[in-house]
């Protein structure tokens, strides 16, 4: 599959840098319309941590996606890139006042809240410019997903979201402040989750709490699940797209979704990993007593899904169609973490070598850092080759 990058192109190109296949971004965006339009009342909304270069940004907009943000400074980049301010949905454990009061002024489809200090901080903002905040609440439905420890979030004790034991009493105080309208119940269990049984359990819960709401004639407007859908980082050639039917239709099928719901969704790492690749090139080829390395001149202030996870990226030399050899791809950080994969098979790999670090897409350009004072990587997009 070399030959789907321009690799004389990237010659001219100082390295490292991410490259985005907007073909990919694009086709992957028809998918996810096509399968939520098989399902009455099913919306997504992209999930901007996951990359916010403007372009990708850009692209996404255009398919006609909402916005999920986590910051001041996510929703500005949405309102920047196109996304309409009343398909954006505002989330996190610590909003900032002037974040609550930029979402606000914008008047954003609604703000997912986490705490009762929060609620009662929104209300008092939302007062003060006399206008009234909507609000979901992220409950906390003790499910567990099958991924790293590291981005598991729907367990009952953990950072984000509220207790279910709490969940009537706060909806009950919301009901009885004067600048709050309470619209519904926000979820999200984990990320990189591919066993749709995960979800499937979050649905069960879910039919619990409305059941157990609906007892006490508390009717839910919106309910927002969202996000989690993995990909196939082991085989992104062969499965450049995730399983969006599987997905959507989990939540067709075991929801029980109420007349005039509608359903949320918070989808990042499954809309634009894939068709994310980080470019490095081969610096020196190490020998070493028993094994060789292939020093590279991106690192973990690049990409630091490896050292942070210890994920997994399937790397190509796209420089090189002579026989394999074994090697560790390792960073130049004064750091022992900074190895992107270790006893790996490469092409035969020179100085000057092209490597590809593939379905980077996803928490790669976003979470770069200058450490050891080194510049930032460069996105670029299909078309500015």
């Amino acid at each position: 599959m070399k030959g789907k990058f321009p690799v004389d192109k990237f010659q001219q190109v100082r390295t490292p840098f991410y490259y985005y296949d907007t073909d990919l971004l694009r086709e992957t965006l028809r998918t996810i319309n096509q399968e939520t339009s098989k399902h009455e009342r099913f919306t997504v909304h992209y999930a901007i941590k996951a990359n916010a270069n403007p372009k990708v940004l850009r692209v996404i907009s255009q398919a006609g996606l909402g916005a999920d943000c986590v910051s001041g400074g996510e929703i500005q980049a949405a309102l920047q890139a196109g996304f309409p301010a009343n398909k954006i949905v505002f989330a996190g454990v610590g909003k900032s006042d002037w974040e609550i009061n930029l979402g606000l002024d914008k008047d954003i489809f609604c703000f997912n809240v986490e705490s009762i200090p929060e609620l009662e901080v929104i209300n008092q903002l939302a007062a003060a410019k006399g206008k009234t905040a909507r609000v979901c609440f992220r409950i906390n439905p003790d499910v567990g997903a099958h991924t790293h420890a590291n981005i598991t979030t729907g367990l009952a004790e953990n950072k984000f979201g509220i207790a279910m034991r709490d969940m009537e009493d706060v909806i009950q105080e919301a009901s009885h402040m004067q600048s709050i309208q309470f619209i519904g119940l926000h979820f999200h269990i984990g990320s990189q989750i591919l066993d749709m049984g995960d979800f499937e359990a979050l649905c069960n819960r879910i039919n619990e709490l409305q059941d157990q709401l609906e007892r006490h004639h508390i009717r839910i407007e919106n309910i927002n699940v969202g996000g989690g859908l993995g990909i196939s980082y082991e085989h992104p050639n062969r499965l450049p797209i995730p399983d969006f039917k599987a997905y959507f239709d989990t939540y067709a099928h075991h929801l029980k979704l109420r007349s005039g719901q509608t359903l949320h969704f918070e989808l990042g790492r499954a809309v634009v990993a894939q068709c994310g690749t980080l470019i490095t090139r081969t610096l020196y080829v190490k020998q070493g007593t028993y094994k060789q390395f292939a020093i590279v001149d991106a690192g973990m202030t690049d990409l630091i899904r490896p050292a942070l996870y210890q994920a997994f990226h399937k790397i190509e030399n796209i420089s090189s169609e002579e026989p394999l050899e074994t090697y560790d791809v390792v960073g130049p950080i004064c750091e022992s973490s900074d190895v992107f994969a270790k006893a790996i098979d490469l092409n035969k790999c020179h100085r000057g070598d092209l490597i590809a670090i593939r379905s980077a897409g996803a928490y790669g350009e976003i979470m770069a850092s200058q450490y050891n004072c080194r510049q930032l990587p460069l996105g670029y997009v299909k078309e500015d080759f």
